[in-house]
């Protein structure tokens, strides 16, 4: 079991600090492992992982090897679930409690698929339920275990229907919830209603992480003054800047050194997409319209994409103390136990042997099956013949994408 840390403390020794934290979102593709030592070493204070389909989880041990890895120096840390009832949170939440420092349950996608499964904006639907399966996780993991649940707000004007939903969810004895200042339908153009996430945090009595339209710290630190909020997400913000936190209105070259190292040290346990895909976000700032667009359109060779970084940003020239030279440890080889997932299937199949290879949405969730819209949103900016869109003005229901209400860009 990795060594814990106490996710409670972290927001009490950040209020007498007379601060706030620093919180990297789980991001769909993006809240790998290595971007999580990324961005760690730039002031994050708290990372969530990829958001993890539960159902994949305890049924498949090819899902759990794809969607969650980490080692000892990755904390602390919170592992993000989609899940639509209450065996499925629960025993996943239990098999992935030795790596972790907590739990979150995703109430924030607005994604097509996710709501024809009940999964995600869906459950705001019903409180009830949301309650239901943070209280039974609360009842059966240790008190220093983060339980948390991540929601958007029912209504942009009437608040008090999100401060019920909150209060109710609060009762349940969960650490902390994090709030995103937009409904389900809205989309990122919308300025996030900072008013709502204002009363939202005077009205319940654990920490309020505030989320959304978080692109420098200054943003950071103006949320935190108007909102009194105990912590600040942000997701596009940092995959552009991952050093957002440190200070850095953008991405400093040192930066791009950094994420190179890690990737060749990673090797082969980070995918070429994941990988590739950083490069693009964060270089934004440092190349030109011609150079994004080819590193945008490299062929899908890993030496191509470090070569071409070497030779057009002035890497040698970067003196970095933090990251030059640094060896990230080995990742843990972990385990799990599908007992109590088998028991708790069985009683409620009637006694039937549960069935771990039926097709389902979640079992047939899979992360790299596309280049996902938010990256193809920034092919479309350098070429605007690639389409993005479907004909709805949606995006194609890939199953995997954390989108808000545009189908462009993350749950934020």
């Amino acid at each position: 079991m990795k060594q814990k840390t106490n996710i409670r403390d972290l927001f009490s020794s950040a209020a007498e600090r007379n601060t706030f934290l620093k919180i990297c979102a789980p991001m769909v593709r993006y809240s790998k492992l290595e971007f999580r030592h990324l961005v760690r070493s730039y002031g994050t204070d708290l990372a969530f992982t990829s958001m993890i389909m539960a159902d994949s989880f305890c049924k498949s041990e090819k899902a759990r090897l794809n969607e969650f890895t980490t080692n000892e120096e990755d904390t602390p840390l919170i592992a993000q679930f989609a899940a639509n009832n209450t065996i499925d949170f629960l025993s996943a939440s239990e098999m992935v409690y030795p790596y972790v420092d907590g739990v979150d349950l995703n109430c924030g996608c607005p994604q097509r698929w996710a709501m024809a499964e009940g999964y995600g904006s869906a459950l705001l639907k019903t409180p009830e339920l949301i309650a239901d399966m943070l209280g039974t996780v609360r009842r059966n993991m240790p008190s220093t275990f983060s339980v948390s649940v991540k929601v958007r707000l029912l209504s942009s004007t009437d608040h008090k229907r999100t401060i019920e939903m909150c209060r109710q969810l609060e009762a349940t004895g969960i650490t902390f919830l994090t709030v995103h200042g937009r409904t389900a339908p809205e989309m990122t153009k919308v300025p996030v209603h900072k008013d709502a996430l204002q009363e939202i945090k005077q009205s319940i009595g654990i920490p309020m992480v505030a989320n959304g339209d978080i692109f420098t710290l200054d943003d950071a630190e103006q949320m935190y003054l108007q909102t009194k909020c105990d912590g600040v997400m942000t997701a596009r913000g940092i995959l552009s800047n991952p050093a957002l936190f440190a200070g850095h209105t953008t991405t400093p070259v040192e930066c791009v050194k950094r994420w190179l190292n890690i990737c060749q040290q990673a090797d082969t346990d980070i995918t070429y997409q994941c990988m590739h895909h950083h490069f693009s976000f964060m270089t934004e700032s440092l190349l030109t319209k011609r150079l994004r667009y080819e590193l945008n359109n490299l062929s899908k060779e890993k030496q191509k994409v470090y070569e071409f970084i070497q030779t057009h940003l002035p890497l040698d020239g970067v003196v970095d103390d933090v990251g030059s030279g640094r060896q990230y440890p080995e990742k843990i080889s972990c385990t799990y136990s599908e007992r109590n997932y088998r028991e708790r299937t069985t009683v409620v199949n009637g006694g039937r042997k549960d069935d771990s290879t039926a097709a389902s949405t979640g079992s047939l969730y899979d992360p790299e099956a596309s280049e996902g819209n938010f990256f193809q949103s920034k092919r479309v900016e350098l070429d605007a013949t690639t389409p993005a869109l479907d004909g709805d003005g949606e995006s194609t229901v890939d199953g995997v994408d954390f989108m808000d209400g545009s189908s462009i860009l993350f749950d934020e």
